[in-house]
């Protein structure tokens, strides 16, 4: 008996050989699989264990109905909306412990979609001739998602592609063998921040509430860590969020790639969880580092990081509009969100001498941000740096009276 069993997803009309290579590989390596065929109009050359009949009747449809749609795009949207339902009722089903899916286009357009249908910790591997491609929009990247370039694989078996395909298959297997998945033994706090060159409350407040029976995840707040936030939020994984840094909620008003999303700090107050927000580099808006600045923020404040990213500092105006928006996302939440405003500073380049410290900038958006704080929403104004001892006590007593009235369910010990 084969220990680890991995869904094998494709158009089997057109990648036939292919998707029956990979299922050879993983079962020459001691795991099962099961075959799902999301094809449209041809069929597999023997039959697959989920046919496309299977898929689009699972989505509510049916294969006639795509052909009659005479549309590919819209036929292969039936088709993924077919393959996430089976997918994710298989796996609650326990059938299996792993997936990977091999496209084209097409094919991956409906892969990201099956791997958001599964939770976080089940291996998800895309073979794809466009993955890291910028067609792929981030947001539609599940949270541990892995993609691996589907090499000289357009049509057909060569020694090229096989490489890649036996590296997929051989991954997913050792992934599905190797992985901790996510437990329930803790209550989690979800919380955002920077590296600790920039935000450092983060050692001083992870011992703290592991002490009080939480576990900690920190996200890294550059745009696909917003984004993995936001998406184990959504589930209602968390007990309490801090969300402490914020410039994907800006890059996101100015444009930037670097953003968290649409949804940025919409998905805990959706999902009931408790919130405590600080306005954490809420000031810059940060730039690949290989993007040319543009224009209109070329004169001003400046801090380049490294290679991978720079930022430049927000005007007063532009920071009156973050606050307007932080604002609006957070009465919109269902459960309370408590604000705490550092009026000394909101992360280490803001201090005076340093290449962001725009204080004329900063007090406009201390104004505003005292202006739009106001019911539902709990507001404290802190005279102190957000990197200050004092910030942190804060955070701990408003986190130990939530515990306390039974706002956020107590840890264990």
């Amino acid at each position: 008996m084969s220990d680890k069993t991995i869904l094998v997803v494709g158009t089997y009309d057109t990648k036939n050989d292919e998707l029956e290579y990979m299922v050879e590989r993983v079962q020459s390596l001691g795991g099962g699989t099961l075959s799902m065929d999301i094809s449209v109009l041809g069929d597999p050359e023997k039959p697959t264990d989920y046919s496309k009949h299977d898929v689009a009747e699972a989505g509510g449809s049916s294969i006639q109905a795509a052909i009659d749609s005479g549309d590919e795009n819209h036929a292969m949207q039936i088709m993924a909306k077919g393959a996430s339902t089976l997918a994710g009722k298989l796996f609650e089903e326990g059938k299996f412990d792993g997936v990977v899916i091999l496209g084209g286009t097409m094919g991956t357009d409906a892969a990201l979609d099956i791997c958001q249908a599964l939770p976080l910790g089940v291996p998800k591997y895309v073979v794809s001739t466009v993955s890291f491609s910028p067609l792929i929009e981030p947001q539609r990247l599940s949270a541990d998602i892995q993609m691996i370039l589907w090499a000289g694989g357009l049509y057909g078996l060569n020694s090229v592609c096989k490489s890649s395909l036996s590296q997929a298959a051989g991954a997913v297997l050792g992934a599905a063998r190797a992985v901790e998945r996510p437990t329930n033994d803790r209550p989690m706090v979800g919380m955002t921040s920077l590296g600790s060159s920039c935000l450092k409350y983060m050692k001083k407040l992870k011992p703290e509430l592991e002490k009080r029976g939480f576990e900690v995840a920190i996200f890294h707040a550059t745009g696909m860590g917003g984004m993995a936030y936001e998406s184990i939020a959504r589930e209602g994984r968390f007990a309490c969020v801090m969300d402490f840094a914020l410039p994907e909620l800006g890059n996101l008003l100015a444009g930037s790639v670097i953003n968290g999303g649409d949804d940025r700090m919409m998905n805990a107050g959706a999902a009931g969880i408790p919130q405590i927000v600080a306005p954490g580099c809420l000031d810059l808006i940060d730039f690949a580092g290989w993007q040319d600045i543009p224009a209109q923020y070329q004169d001003r404040p400046f801090h380049a990081h490294n290679r991978l990213i720079k930022s430049s500092g927000l005007n007063a105006e532009e920071r009156r509009e973050t606050a307007r928006e932080m604002a609006k996302r957070l009465k919109s939440s269902d459960t309370p969100a408590h604000v705490i405003l550092t009026n000394g500073g909101i992360e280490e380049w803001d201090r005076e001498g340093q290449e962001a410290h725009d204080p004329e900038a900063f007090a406009e958006f201390c104004d505003e941000m005292r202006k739009q704080m106001t019911d539902p929403i709990l507001f404290t104004e802190l005279d102190c740096h957000i990197n200050d001892q004092a910030f942190v006590d804060t955070v701990l007593k408003v986190f130990d009276g939530w515990i306390a009235d039974g706002t956020v369910k107590a840890g264990g010990n």
